[in-house]
Parts: C-alpha cells; sequence; structure tokens
C-alpha cells in the first residue's frame, strides 16, 4: 500500500490501527483500514484428481483426470475441476454457458425486468402531456398490481416505487373520472 500523497509504501504498523498514524514519508496523517481479506493467501482452485485404476471413469475434458459426478445438463463424466455445481445440481462448464445463452436453466437469470420502474414510469412520464394519462394511467395501476409480487431486481429495492405508481395513477383516474362528471354535469344544464 502507498501513501496517497508522497507514494511511499506504509509499513504495516500503520495499517489497521483504528486512529490516524504518520507516513513515514511525508509525516502527514493517516488512517489506513483494510479488509482482512489482504492479508489472507490467495487460495488455488481445485484440481482432480489422476485417474489411477484403467477401469475407473475419466473426466471427459480432462482423460487423465478421475471422475466424481456427471453432468445434469448432457451426462458427461466431469472432474472436481469442471464441476460447477448451482443449486445442488452439476454442470460441465458447456452446458452451464449454453443454458445461460437459451434460457435452459432456469436459476441463471441474464436480466430481470423492472416492472416497478415501468409502472413508476407510465404514471409519471405523461404527466407533461395530461390527456395521454387517460391511457397510461390505467396501465400503470395494472403493471404495479400485477407484478406486485414479481422480483423487482437483483439488488434489493423495497415496493416504494410500485406503491408511488399506484397512487399517482389512482389520483389521474380520479382526476379523470372528476372531469368527466363535472363535464356531463355542465353540458345536462
Amino acid at each position: 500500500m502507498l501513501c496517497p500523497r508522497c507514494r511511499i509504501p506504509l509499513l504495516a504498523s500503520v495499517i489497521n490501527r483504528g486512529e490516524a498514524a504518520p507516513c513515514p514519508g511525508c509525516a502527514s496523517a493517516l488512517q489506513v483500514d483494510v479488509f482482512p481479506a489482504l492479508f489472507r493467501p490467495i487460495q488455488t482452485g481445485r484440481s482432480g484428481e489422476a485417474v489411477v485404476i484403467e477401469t475407473e471413469s475419466s473426466c471427459f475434458y480432462h482423460p487423465q483426470k478421475k471422475a466424481v459426478v456427471h453432468c445434469e445438463g448432457c451426462g458427461r463424466f466431469l472432474c472436481a475441476l469442471c464441476d460447477c455445481e448451482l443449486h445442488g445440481k452439476h454442470y460441465c462448464p458447456q452446458c452451464l454457458e449454453t443454458g445461460k445463452k437459451k434460457g435452459k436453466i432456469k436459476s441463471i437469470e441474464n436480466e430481470r425486468t423492472l416492472y416497478d420502474s415501468i409502472a413508476l414510469g407510465l404514471a409519471i412520464a405523461p404527466l407533461l402531456i395530461f390527456y395521454v394519462t387517460f391511457l397510461t394511467a390505467p396501465i400503470a395501476l395494472y403493471v404495479a398490481i400485477r407484478y406486485w409480487k414479481a422480483p423487482r431486481s437483483i439488488i434489493h429495492r423495497t415496493r416504494f416505487r410500485l406503491i408511488l405508481a399506484i397512487v399517482f395513477a389512482s389520483m389521474e383516474i380520479a382526476a379523470w373520472v372528476v372531469a368527466i362528471i363535472m363535464i356531463t354535469s355542465s353540458h345536462g344544464r
């Protein structure tokens, strides 16, 4: 690790002290806190066991390695190096990639539709041209209610956007109902 001011390497005694310490080069006060994982040695990946007995099954991709599981997608034997476990099922790298691209493995998500953003956009964006809300408000209300329990995002998001969309859409619909009632009652006189 280097001092951000003078670029001199910092001593281990300066790191993770919980208080500011002077830089050994420029004497500026520094508080350096790093994750403990920085000091852990890098773990190597699993390597497959070598085939010892000629009658043992070998990996499809590494014939010299002993097979430990079979692929759930294609049935090929896999060594520990090629085994890709996903929710308790084992796949070879090729089937995992194919499942990702073609959507055959449902537990892999490449993208997610953000229905809360769609509903909120349908409710708020047309406010600039109010007569468009005659169509977009009911659609926004439908989307918000229909996809209430749909996954919102890969990162955690609350239902605040859906609630906001329902409120705005309901207010727009109520405004249209009031406007229609006022227009019809004024023509009736």
